[in-house]
């Protein structure tokens, strides 16, 4: 059984309460938690306004009471729909590493049967289910509690408060070796999470099955401290991923809206970040013997640092590429933006620079030199899809690079 109420949305976009999207009616009650969660991240996810809800650069997938929203990017005019978006969206999570998932099946993604935050959960449950099947690790704790046999330390005050009727018993501080530790504990947790957020649709059964399997740990309430607490062993190296997504999962639900009664949580990406970082991974996989390298930073002022985010070396020559998500169209970039890559140029000693923006055809219209410089600066549009095609374009990566060697 799959969820029922979904509403696909693109970037930018707004919801009015008590209008029906994808035949789903967006609530008061769905205003409110959507607001709450705004509050609670510095109002960056939505811009809020008189019983409606306009979404800014994020995108990504929220889940308020049975309700899921799927934010997805768009480039402006390109005539695509909110299927092929939503593919797009999970293939670029796939391509840079946020994301575990086989190529999405058209069929399904037309049917609306894969929803991101199924993929993440169904991505956990079967982190949890290796492990169980290599079986989980055991650690040593301290534990503080009354037992029928001396060991350990004898906590003497306590002893006597508690065992002045019970003398077969010893209240001790011990150390225990078993798998009730932090590591399962942070799984427990998301473990509930996932199956408190999943009822009513085919995942649900799936959680239980792990659950059953998984031993009896504390309920904790983990936080950003909580990980940072987490050692890093080769024994718990197997936990890795299982931990990552854990913690994903933990962190965005909705933290710090739980004055209320919805059960909400919110996976959202900025795009303009995802871009930078998908871009990055198609240059990278080009495999051309060049340094590709981002986010290097150069302190320019006053421990104030530049930081472009894509620099390329080759030889005695370097490039840099400064992503922007958005449709530029037929118009000019920005005073800001060239005065930056000026400077990008001057720090880095590069002759060559791009702003490089999402498109619905690739073009490149060559460097032009800043006015009495050797230093260039060219912007290129590139469309991330295939031509004629709903799939990716996997090889923008050597496009990019070859407009380098015009001129």
């Amino acid at each position: 059984m799959n969820r029922t109420k979904l509403i696909q949305i693109f970037e930018y976009a707004t919801l009015i309460c008590g209008q029906k999207y994808n035949g789903n009616i967006f609530e008061k009650e769905h205003f409110n938690a959507l607001v709450k969660l705004n509050e609670a991240h510095q109002n960056k996810y939505f811009t809020i306004g008189l019983n409606k809800i306009t979404f800014t650069q994020y995108v990504g997938v929220i889940q308020v009471d049975g309700l899921t929203i799927e934010i997805l990017p768009k480039i402006d005019n390109d005539g695509k729909d909110e299927s092929v978006w939503h593919k797009a969206l999970i293939e670029m999570l796939r391509v840079t590493r946020k994301l575990k998932v086989q190529q999405v099946d058209e069929a399904h993604v037309k049917k609306q049967q894969v929803h991101l935050l199924d993929i993440y959960f169904e991505w956990f449950l079967h982190e949890v289910q290796l492990l169980l099947h290599q079986g989980l690790i055991k650690k040593y704790y301290k534990e503080t509690s009354n037992v029928k046999a001396l060991k350990g330390k004898l906590e003497f005050a306590k002893h006597i408060s508690h065992n002045l009727v019970h003398k077969e018993r010893f209240y001790t501080t011990h150390q225990v070796y078993d798998k009730d530790h932090l590591i399962h504990q942070i799984l427990g947790q998301a473990l509930e999470i996932v199956a408190s957020l999943s009822k009513g649709n085919y995942l649900y059964s799936s959680c239980k099955t792990v659950q059953l399997n998984f031993p009896e740990v504390k309920t904790i309430q983990a936080n950003e401290q909580t990980f940072s607490k987490i050692p890093n062993t080769r024994k718990t190296a197997p936990y890795t991923t299982a931990l990552k997504i854990a913690r994903l999962i933990i962190l965005n639900y909705a933290p710090n809206v739980q004055h209320g009664s919805e059960k909400m949580i919110a996976l959202l990406f900025d795009m303009n970040v995802l871009w930078e970082e998908y871009i990055l991974v198609r240059l990278q996989q080009t495999n051309k013997g060049l340094r590709i390298l981002g986010q290097r930073r150069k302190v320019f002022w006053e421990g104030i640092a530049l930081k472009p985010d894509i620099v390329i070396e080759k030889d005695n020559e370097t490039f840099i590429i400064d992503t922007k998500w958005k449709n530029i169209g037929y118009s000019n970039p920005s005073t800001q933006d060239l005065r930056q890559m000026f400077v990008y140029n001057e720090y880095w000693g590069s002759k060559k620079a791009m702003l490089l923006y999402p498109s619905i055809s690739s073009s490149f219209d060559g460097f032009k030199a800043f006015t009495g410089k050797e230093q260039a600066c060219g912007l290129g549009k590139v469309s991330i899809f295939k031509e004629d095609s709903t799939d990716l374009d996997d090889t923008i990566g050597t496009t990019i690079l070859e407009w380098f060697q015009k001129d």
